[in-house]
């Protein structure tokens, strides 16, 4: 490592593309050797300026490329820009210096990384399962395109109401998305969840097999009173685990099936992006006293 007299040696060129295969970089004092073809990987990249000729870098008279940034996580930067992934470190703070070393080089997406697992980490109630929430229409058919798993939507929409509710149905309407998260939160691995707020209908279950629905439960009717007509939401609760049950008879085991759902866990909060706004719903449930006898299997 050159001393303080070679820093007075360096002067500013241009790294032409015949410079040579391997470069010399020091980095704040840590000194990495490394490929052209490695720097110059991602477009758009600092890195990929510097060392295609279009900027200058200040070079000592030993051949060493000086870059005045702290090369703590250099390394880290280096093996992204290699494999296009690379461990992270787990505490807050070196994740902070990593990001900053990322929008420097202008790493976007490397960037991007690092600031979901600032997330996850910062988040003391991580998501037990991700509920995509259909906000247009169009949405529907486009995740089930994506999976091979059975699905179960709930439409919900208590402004579509035109006339008052009766006495329990605010409650009733309750009930069922209490349901529908604990259902989601069960049955995550086996079972594609969605929500739908776009939809006509106040409250109403439906469910889904090999991308056809195969039942629907609706929640809501019109009942008349005295002198006016009323929206009454219902709870049948004994039919939707009967119809939860039966859409299970839909889901693949097969081998390929077996990927599939794999594939589909590992990507889960991918599958949500397709309902922009809002994207997710981060579920959580709360633990009752018979819950493992009253949940489904």
């Amino acid at each position: 490592m050159s001393d303080a007299p070679s820093c007075l040696l360096a002067t500013s060129v241009k790294v032409p593309s015949s410079h040579g295969r391997y470069v010399r970089l020091n980095v704040g004092g840590h000194l990495f050797y490394t490929t052209l073809d490695t720097l110059t990987k991602h477009e758009g990249s600092m890195l990929k300026a510097m060392f295609s000729g279009r900027m200058e870098v200040l070079m000592d008279s030993e051949g060493w490329v000086l870059i005045d940034r702290c090369g703590k996580h250099f390394a880290t930067v280096l093996n992204y820009l290699r494999d296009n992934t690379t461990p992270l470190p787990s505490s807050e703070r070196d994740l902070e210096e990593v990001l900053a070393e990322a929008k420097f080089y202008l790493l976007d997406d490397f960037a991007k990384v690092i600031q979901r697992k600032l997330l996850v980490l910062r988040d003391p109630y991580p998501p037990l399962t991700y509920v995509p929430v259909l906000t247009a229409p169009g949405q529907l058919q486009k995740i089930l395109d994506l999976t091979r798993k059975p699905l179960i939507r709930l439409m919900y929409n208590r402004g579509n109401n035109k006339y008052s509710y009766t006495s329990n149905s605010d409650e009733n309407l309750l009930r069922n998305m209490e349901l529908f998260d604990r259902l989601s939160v069960k049955f995550a691995t086996r079972i594609t969840f969605v929500k739908d707020i776009a939809g006509t209908e106040i409250c109403c279950w439906s469910f889904y097999g090999l991308c056809k629905k195969v039942a629907e439960i609706c929640c809501e009717s019109i009942v008349y009173a005295t002198e006016k007509k009323q929206t009454k939401i219902e709870y049948p609760e004994a039919k939707i685990f009967e119809e939860a049950l039966n859409v299970l008879l839909y889901e693949d085991r097969s081998p390929d099936g077996d990927r599939a759902a794999a594939l589909y866990a590992a990507n889960a909060q991918s599958l949500a992006t397709i309902a922009t706004v809002p994207p997710t719903v981060k579920t959580t449930a709360r633990r009752f006293p018979d819950d493992d006898d009253n949940m489904l299997y």
